[in-house]
């Protein structure tokens, strides 16, 4: 069974996440508050972290620092995130921010199971990818 941890306060970035990922082996565990995602991932022990680019007030990089400094103090590897971006161009701020793949809005269902998948079997290439950004 696969574990995610969806951190997104819309009604509609969480129906489609959930739609997207609507299969017998996942679980979609939501957190509708930013600051409610490093308790989630303590509670729930997910594989892999679905976070919205914009939570309410804390932004989707403020959410992966929290999730990275929670892991670095419990000595671990962090959860890998893949970030749902508003924009192509946001993937510049995805790999700063520490997300192992990124997904544009509106979701496309198997371009989020595909990303998902790279980062829990790092093996695995995703289906597509989203051209690098020049610095």
């Amino acid at each position: 069974m696969l574990k995610v941890m969806l951190v997104a306060d819309s009604a509609w970035v969480r129906n489609q996440v959930h739609a997207a990922l609507s299969q017998p082996d996942t679980e979609v565990v939501s957190v509708e508050d930013g600051s409610g995602a490093v308790p989630a991932e303590a509670e729930h022990s997910p594989a892999v972290a679905v976070i919205d680019m914009q939570v309410g007030t804390m932004g989707g990089m403020a959410i992966i620092r929290l999730l990275h400094q929670a892991a670095a103090l419990e000595d671990r590897p962090p959860l890998p995130v893949v970030l749902l971006l508003d924009r192509r161009a946001d993937a510049f701020l995805a790999k700063r921010a520490g997300a192992r793949a990124w997904v544009q809005k509106p979701i496309e269902a198997h371009q989020l199971r595909s990303a998902i998948r790279a980062v829990v079997e790092p093996s695995h290439p995703p289906a597509a990818t989203l051209p690098e950004i020049g610095t």
